[in-house]
C-alpha cells in the first residue's frame, strides 16, 4: 500500500462529543425505563434499538445503575505517540522514502513506515496499527501511477497530436 498526504477524515472518524451524548441520553432513558419494570423488548421498541442493545443495557444497569451507562468517551486505544512525533513522522514522510534509507524506489509501504516509527520513536507498531496511525494523522492509501523513468512527455504530446487522430478514425 502506498501512501499520500490527502487528507479525507479530519476528525479520525467515529461519533462526535454531541453523538456521544446523545446516544448516552438514550441509555439513560432505557434506565428509567427499567426502574419502571419495562421488559428490555418494550424498551428497545420504544427506543428504536436492537434488543440485544437494551438486555445488554439491563444487565449494566443491575450491575451498576445509571453510572454504568454514562460515556466511556472516544472508542479506541490511545496512540502511544505524542503530538509531536506525530508532526515528526508526517514531516519524515513528507521527505520521501530515499531521504530514509529505501532509495530503490519512491513509495511508501506499510512495511516501511513500521520501519521507520520503529527507528524513529523506538515505538513497535503492527501493520495494521501503523495503517490506522495513518488514517488517525490523514494519509491515505493511495495506487502508485506506474510510468517510464524514460518517459518523454515531448514525444507522446507529438503523437498523440498527430498520430492518434489517424489511428482514431
Amino acid at each position: 500500500m502506498i501512501y499520500a498526504g490527502v487528507m479525507r477524515y479530519p476528525d479520525g472518524g467515529g461519533l462526535s462529543a454531541s453523538g456521544r451524548a446523545r446516544r448516552e441520553q438514550v441509555r439513560l432513558r432505557a434506565a428509567r425505563m427499567f426502574e419502571q419494570g419495562i421488559n428490555p423488548v418494550q424498551v428497545a421498541r420504544a427506543l428504536r434499538v436492537s434488543t440485544k442493545s437494551a438486555y445488554q443495557w439491563r444487565r449494566r444497569w443491575r450491575a451498576g445503575g445509571e453510572a454504568a451507562l454514562a460515556s466511556e468517551g472516544p472508542g479506541g486505544s490511545a496512540c502511544r505517540l505524542n503530538p509531536a512525533q506525530l508532526d515528526r513522522l508526517a514531516a519524515a514522510l513528507d521527505e520521501g522514502p530515499a531521504a530514509h534509507g529505501w532509495d530503490q524506489d519512491q513509495r511508501w509501504t506499510l512495511a516501511r513506515i513500521t520501519t521507520l516509527i520503529g527507528r524513529m520513536f523506538h515505538v513497535r507498531y503492527t501493520l495494521r496499527g501503523t495503517s490506522y496511525l495513518l488514517h488517525r494523522i490523514g494519509f491515505t492509501p493511495q495506487v502508485p501511477a506506474h510510468r517510464a523513468a524514460e518517459r518523454d512527455a515531448a514525444a507522446i504530446a507529438t503523437w498523440r497530436k498527430r498520430t492518434w487522430p489517424r489511428v482514431k478514425s
